[in-house]
């Protein structure tokens, strides 16, 4: 089966994107400056927004919406792990494997990740809650306010979440990917 990607101008999307074999290079505060760092650097030259995100020690999900001529979400994705790999610790590199070491890639992230186009308002609040939801289905917070590497603490001011929400998990049914 050949997989084909999605690409619609000014589209919202929901991505995953994955540390290698899921390793947890994620879970440090100066990992997490290191990737707000490669976002600011690639949105500076290739515009688009953040509307949710949650960073966890060994994934990412987000919700993007590109500019209205614009569907290139791959080379922003590449061109923010690489500043990412390059930016971040030598010891956050993985063993390479054969594949690797012949394309002189690093092991620091998963080749693929995981994008949904957004069809409508439902659809993108179902994602906003998967995405400030995730700590808490991981285990790593009781409730979404506890998670400190999240956009959910922007929707509790902006008056889009009570500050108690997601203490009781919310139907995600279908929604997202790990």
């Amino acid at each position: 089966m050949q997989y084909r990607r999605a690409f619609t101008p000014g589209a919202t999307y929901f991505f995953t994107v994955v540390t290698h074999q899921r390793r947890p290079l994620l879970q440090s505060e100066a990992a997490v400056e290191t990737l707000r760092a490669a976002l600011r650097t690639v949105r500076a030259s290739r515009p688009f927004s953040i509307d949710a995100m949650v960073v966890l020690p060994d994934h990412v999900h987000c919700l993007w919406t590109l500019p209205p001529d614009d569907a290139d979400f791959a080379t922003r994705w590449r061109l923010i792990k690489t500043w990412f790999t390059k930016h971040g610790p030598v010891h956050q590199r993985g063993t390479k494997d054969a594949a690797r070491a012949a394309k002189q890639e690093q092991a620091v992230w998963q080749h693929r990740y995981w994008e949904h186009r957004v069809r409508d308002e439902d659809d993108y609040a179902r994602h906003v809650d998967y995405i400030h939801y995730n700590p808490v289905k991981h285990g790593w917070a009781k409730s979404a306010s506890e998670w400190p590497y999240s956009s959910f603490r922007r929707f509790v001011t902006a008056g889009i979440y009570p500050a108690d929400w997601g203490q009781v998990e919310p139907d995600l049914e279908g929604v997202g990917r790990e």
